[in-house]
């Protein structure tokens, strides 16, 4: 059967209605698969020239170390590979936000068809606990409460009437227009049963818009994989120019071209800096699970770095700075006007106000204020354990949820909330009345509060089908407040004082963002800019209006997103926090896309960089701090990783240039970068960040991670390293066999390589053996041991070329390696005393 008369489409007309418009379903985002992430790391410079060189190798030389050197490029080629390969399903999870069925009236028949066979035309029956499956409106049945805030960011559910006759559809109306008659896909109904008339499906809903919106945004590199590309490019290249130098000065020199093209090899794997990516993903990955044990997961490694030059921090109101549930924060009534606190009950009249508000309420309630009137009153209080015997849902010329409990003796008890103006005809109030109460209602209004009114009645005899007719007494007003989380005003604290600009962009209205702005504590002295004057303004206008404004209210998903490309355009570091549909495709643009995990929609969490799991804003700043330490920490380990270089690849050059016997040969240089170096790198991660991290102002943009002062510093580290393994090769040849002067250089090689690690990770302070650096000095165990290994099975020195250096030799060796790897700890050591002498001297400020 129809519901109230209403027929519907016939089948033949929605069949043809479906193949027009197509199913009711969210457009696909056209993702990278394995093949193409591998092609696409295939093209970078370093990965062409490591295969390039162990291929060459396998031909050329010998098979085992051709072999080695190739299973070590697939090797490091696959970690990058399976850290690009985590899909984005932002889309997916659009499509699954939708309900998978609706009741539909087709032939003047109710069906349950899918949701992707709904066409424009179609007639609808929704209710309470549904969520719309497609955008419409409202023609028949109850007014209807819809929670609209994964759209909007409204916390608080708007009120929707059936379409009057004659009134034309607005086919622009956006998402939040309270009292009107239209719906969007996506919105929850939390109270009432109603009949829709669907408008727009698929791509075109309000919903579908935002899809499309998230499938045109460009992934961008971040500011690390832009830097690390560079310096990879530039020695790729420089490792290409010292090949062709070896090979040809080997050939003139001995007269030996495939000798020649081997050793230039040699060279050239010692200079390509491999060991980038792995140190890379080591320090991400480390990254990733510290802030895992600190309830963020981490959906894109490489952001974890980006979050620590983050300059601004845009983050939306509802589930962010705010707890996304309605809590009563005041109560007035005649003569009082009480602040819900915990730590004071409420005065006799609030708690009589409250009781008839819980009484006006659905006994198991949806709607976000009823649960806040249920949780203040400690449960329902229903007059008989079967509920309510009568109830008047909303009507549009009554903007008011009635409900009538039975009393002993034939009596009725009906109480009423809702809108004050519908509340104030209830009770017949004066004009004299409601202008006493208005100033009231325009004050909580201010604070950002929410108001019901609240009347009851007490009657005997049958009950009339009309509340109008009963005579209702005013028993006060109640406000609401989606309240501040407890840990944000300290957090936005921290976060200003490390230099981050916070801006706040909610869909809400803009007396609500001003009282939460001056709850958490931003700054609000630039005003509201709202959505309507942000369209009507041009992109060089609203840059200009950035630099000031703080705070954004009535924002529509797509001028969210141009704030953000704003910032972006503007030359910030653009960090942004949400946790509702309309906030994906920001999340998406921003360089960190941060969701809410507990009651963020999976749209936010699949759209975003980051999830807090906790929901806990601290955690954001949290990362940021350690965004900060990663930053600094990685610079120290590829100013490492670049000296070491300086050493390996020159005792691969100048023995053959002077026409000494060959110094290093593959093997040592995989030994060294695939075993030694990596596992080096994994000392500064484990290094502490600076006590003054969070209390300076963001790096600038194109601050490079590895620049001109971190090259000059590697090259000078390097030569000392350098001068070292040269010294005690050349020394030795005149005093010992070749195989020992090469087991004393190599040896130099590795300890002169440990020593600067630790000269390096304790270049910011901290004691020697404190607990964060065990892992250095097992590292160094381990390596003293693989030493003794090579040294002392003869199977393994054969390999390596090397023999046992004499005692003398070996002291020679070591202490030579100490000088050359660890003069810059000291170095440092006493400029930072001297530092800290000129603070103490420096007399104090009055």
């Amino acid at each position: 059967m129809s519901r109230d008369g209403f027929i519907g489409l016939t089948q033949a007309e929605a069949d043809r209605r479906l193949a027009e418009f197509g199913p009711n379903a969210l457009p696909r985002a056209a993702g990278r698969g394995l093949a193409g992430i591998l092609l696409d790391t295939l093209r970078e410079p370093m990965f062409l020239l490591l295969i390039g060189a162990a291929g060459l190798y396998l031909v050329l030389g010998d098979l085992g170390e051709g072999l080695f050197l190739m299973a070590g490029a697939v090797a490091t080629i696959g970690l990058v590979v399976l850290q690009e390969a985590r899909s984005e399903r932002a889309l997916s999870a659009l499509r699954d936000l939708s309900q998978p069925y609706a009741r539909v009236v087709r032939d003047g028949v109710e069906a349950r068809l899918a949701a992707r066979d709904l066409v424009p035309g179609d007639i609808i029956l929704i209710g309470e606990g549904e969520r719309l499956p497609a955008d419409g409106v409202l023609v028949g049945g109850d007014v209807l409460s819809v929670d609209e805030s994964a759209l909007t960011g409204e916390s608080a559910p708007v009120s929707k009437r059936p379409l009057i006759d004659g009134e034309a559809i607005d086919a622009d109306v956006q998402p939040g227009a309270e009292a009107g008659p239209y719906l969007f896909s996506g919105a929850l109904v939390v109270r009432g049963q109603a009949v829709a008339q669907v408008e727009r499906t698929g791509a075109r809903t309000a919903l579908g818009r935002i899809g499309v919106s998230l499938a045109a945004i460009v992934h961008q590199p971040t500011p690390l994989q832009k830097t690390a590309g560079r310096l990879v490019t530039l020695l790729g290249a420089l490792a290409i120019a010292f090949c062709a130098v070896v090979a040809v000065a080997y050939g003139l020199l001995r007269g030996d071209w495939i000798g020649g093209v081997l050793a230039g090899v040699t060279v050239a794997i010692a200079l390509i800096p491999e060991e980038f990516p792995m140190v890379l993903a080591v320090f991400l990955a480390l990254g990733a699970g510290r802030l895992a044990r600190r309830k963020v997961l981490v959906r894109r490694s490489a952001v974890i770095e980006a979050l620590g030059g983050a300059s601004f921090l845009c983050v939306d109101k509802t589930g962010t700075l705010t707890e996304n549930r309605m809590r009563v924060a005041r109560v007035w009534t005649p003569g009082e006007d009480w602040a819900v606190s915990a730590d004071t009950p409420p005065p006799d009249s609030s708690r009589h106000c409250l009781r008839v508000a819980g009484l006006a309420c659905a006994v198991r309630p949806v709607d976000p204020m009823d649960k806040a009137v249920r949780a203040l009153l400690d449960g329902p209080e229903p007059e008989t354990p079967e509920g309510p015997e009568r109830t008047w849902p909303l009507r549009p010329e009554r903007m008011a949820m009635v409900q009538a409990w039975r009393q002993p003796e034939d009596q009725w008890r009906i109480a009423a909330k809702g809108a004050p103006e519908a509340i104030f005809r209830l009770c017949r109030l004066t004009e004299a009345e409601i202008g006493g109460l208005v100033p009231v209602v325009e004050r909580f209004a201010r604070q950002g509060l929410r108001v019901l009114a609240v009347a009851s009645c007490m009657t005997a005899g049958p009950l009339s089908d009309f509340p109008e007719d009963m005579r209702f007494t005013f028993e006060g007003l109640i406000g609401f407040l989606d309240p501040v989380r407890e840990d944000v005003p300290a957090a936005l604290k921290e976060a200003q004082a490390a230099g981050i600009s916070v801006v706040m962009i909610t869909g809400d209205h803009p007396a609500t963002a001003l009282a939460v702005a001056e709850a958490a504590g931003l700054d609000a002295s630039g005003g509201v800019l709202i959505g309507p004057e942000i369209a009507a303004l041009d992109d060089a206008a609203l840059a200009a209006r950035l630099r000031h404004t703080r705070l954004f209210a009535r924002i529509t998903p797509d001028q969210k997103l141009r704030i953000v490309q704003a910032l972006k355009a503007a030359g910030q570091v653009v960090a942004m926090t949400g946790d509702g549909v309309n906030d994906a495709p920001a999340l998406e643009a921003a360089h960190i896309g941060i969701a809410m995990g507990q009651k963020g929609t999976d749209v936010a969490r699949e759209a975003a960089d980051l999830v807090i799991m906790d929901d806990s804003f601290a955690s954001i700043v949290g990362g940021v701090r350690l965004g900060r330490r990663i930053f600094a920490n990685l610079r120290k380990a590829l100013v490492y990783v670049t000296a070491i270089h300086v050493p390996i690849a020159g005792v691969a050059l100048i023995p053959i240039v002077l026409g000494l016997p060959p110094l290093l040969y593959p093997m040592h240089v995989v030994f060294l970068e695939l075993l030694i170096d990596p596992v080096c790198a994994m000392v500064f991660e484990a290094e502490p960040a600076s006590a003054h991290a969070m209390r300076h102002p963001p790096r600038r943009r194109d601050e490079p991670l590895f620049g001109p002062s971190q090259v000059g510093l590697a090259l000078m580290q390097g030569a000392g390293v350098l001068a070292a393994v040269l010294g005690t090769y050349v020394w030795a040849l005149g005093h010992a066999p070749e195989s020992q002067a090469r087991g004393a250089a190599f040896l130099t090689l590795v300890a002169g390589n440990l020593a600067l690690a630790l000269a390096d990770a304790s270049s910011s302070g901290g004691r020697l053996f404190s607990p964060h650096r065990r892992i250095y000095w097992t590292i160094t165990a381990a390596a003293s041991g693989a030493l003794v290994l090579i040294f002392a099975v003869p199977t393994l020195a054969a390999i390596f070329k090397v023999a046992p250096p004499s005692p003398g030799l070996l002291f020679a060796a070591l202490g030579l390696a100490l000088v050359g790897g660890g003069w810059f700890g000291p170095v440092r050591a006493l400029k930072r005393a001297r530092l800290r002498r000129a603070r103490s001297n420096r007399p104090n400020a009055l």
